[in-house]
């Protein structure tokens, strides 16, 4: 019965994904895509920060930083500046719903054509961010025949023109409500990888969780669990739609943001759902955009959602503005470095309680917990490997991932 038992659990919560997750999802309009496009946002990122924050005492002031430590600020101000100038993005998603809207047919089918072919054009000269996709319109019964199409279009051009896809391929499907939504959108990505000769499950798929029915199903079952399977082991990510969520729960336009109640409570539900399901989790955005005279006010309002995320377990969100991409960063970094000190010693105190109670060492969650948090760090450039192996794990330690891995290869 055990045997049985522990297989099940086994199969059911694998565990966090193995692999890096982006620390963010920048969106915006396929129309307006360009294989140059993360590069551009980045030069634009930078000259506001320039013209808006040119010290790193302009950004503490802004940002309320910690004035107890006077070198946070200048080392998270010079971080964000090579972050801008290294990889400006790290996810993006050509959008063809709500930031894109409703075009005329012909339209829309050639904004998909040309926007994988400015896709396959990145892939050609390296220009792309480590992670890239599209967000396709709901499956709902006016608009799922132009979804698919759409789907149908863009990934059938992007393979005939660079004979592949990019890596980290993602479409985003909106709206879900219901596991049928879910098996449409897979059920077309298997018959374009059998038709296009690509690999199974080689598209993944991204739920964006923006609807009262994508938490509780209608019998109140808890929905995410089935919306996932209904992906057939397609489903990677599940991403929290704030402004589309408070709506429909009836809030008012002028208390929509992601720090409502209701929206921590709808993450929560998220986050004990997939717990450990390897299906990585993304807020959502601000909708602030800092644009002038609003870029002090709009920075320091996403630099607090961001750090909010953090702090309740959301290691990814969403942005919308080229001007979001300092504080992007800037809560991140401040985020890490200003718990790195403390991390450090408790993960090399940790191998050395490990190491003493050998391999019946049943603690090992909470060392996972620390060693992933070092490799989100170190992915996102919030701290180097350097700083890293200050906890005596090694690069290539921290390369494999696993923290019992780890314990088993210094037991040997």
């Amino acid at each position: 019965m055990l045997t049985s038992a522990n297989k099940t659990l086994a199969r059911l919560y694998p565990g966090d994904a193995v692999g890096r997750q982006p620390v963010h999802t920048f969106i915006g309009g396929a129309d307006a895509f360009r294989s140059d496009s993360a590069q551009h946002a980045g030069r634009q990122a930078l000259e506001l920060l320039e013209a808006c924050a040119s010290t790193a005492q302009a950004l503490a002031k802004i940002l309320d930083l910690p004035a107890g430590d006077p070198g946070l600020a200048e080392t998270v101000r010079a971080r964000v500046v090579d972050k801008l100038r290294r990889e400006p993005i790290e996810d993006f998603r050509l959008d063809f719903e709500d930031g894109y809207g409703s075009r005329p047919g012909a339209e829309e089918d050639g904004h998909a054509e040309s926007a994988a072919i400015e896709i396959a054009a990145g892939m050609q000269g390296g220009t792309l961010p480590p992670f890239i996709g599209i967000r396709i319109k709901p499956m709902s019964r006016e608009l799922h025949a132009r979804s698919l199409r759409t789907l149908d279009i863009f990934v059938t051009t992007l393979v005939k023109t660079a004979r592949r896809l990019p890596l980290n391929f993602a479409v985003t499907a909106t709206k879900v409500m219901t596991p049928a939504h879910v098996s449409a959108v897979a059920q077309k990505c298997a018959a374009l990888e059998r038709r296009l000769k690509l690999k199974q499950h080689a598209i993944q798929l991204e739920l964006m969780i923006e609807t009262p029915q994508s938490i509780l199903a209608p019998d109140g079952r808890v929905a995410l669990p089935a919306l996932v399977k209904a992906g057939r082991g397609r489903v990677r990510g599940a991403h929290f739609g704030v402004y589309d969520y408070t709506a429909l729960c009836g809030i008012t336009a002028a208390w929509q943001h992601p720090r409502h109640l209701a929206c921590d409570v709808a993450r929560e539900m998220m986050r004990m759902s997939l717990a450990q399901t390897g299906v990585m989790l993304s807020d959502g955005s601000s909708n602030i955009l800092p644009v002038h005279p609003h870029v002090q006010q709009a920075w320091k309002r996403h630099f607090d959602d961001v750090t909010h995320s953090l702090v309740n377990g959301f290691h990814q969100g969403w942005d919308l503005h080229p001007g979001h991409l300092p504080t992007r960063y800037a809560a991140i970094y401040a985020f890490y470095l200003s718990t790195r000190a403390a991390a450090t010693a408790r993960l090399s105190n940790f191998f050395t309680k490990a190491a003493r109670a050998g391999a019946a060492f049943d603690d090992a969650a909470t060392g996972q917990a620390l060693v992933n948090y070092f490799n989100r760090a170190i992915s996102s450039g919030a701290i180097t490997l350097t700083e890293a192996t200050e906890t005596g794990l090694s690069a290539e330690e921290f390369d494999g991932r696993s923290f019992k891995s780890i314990l088993a290869a210094r037991q040997m």
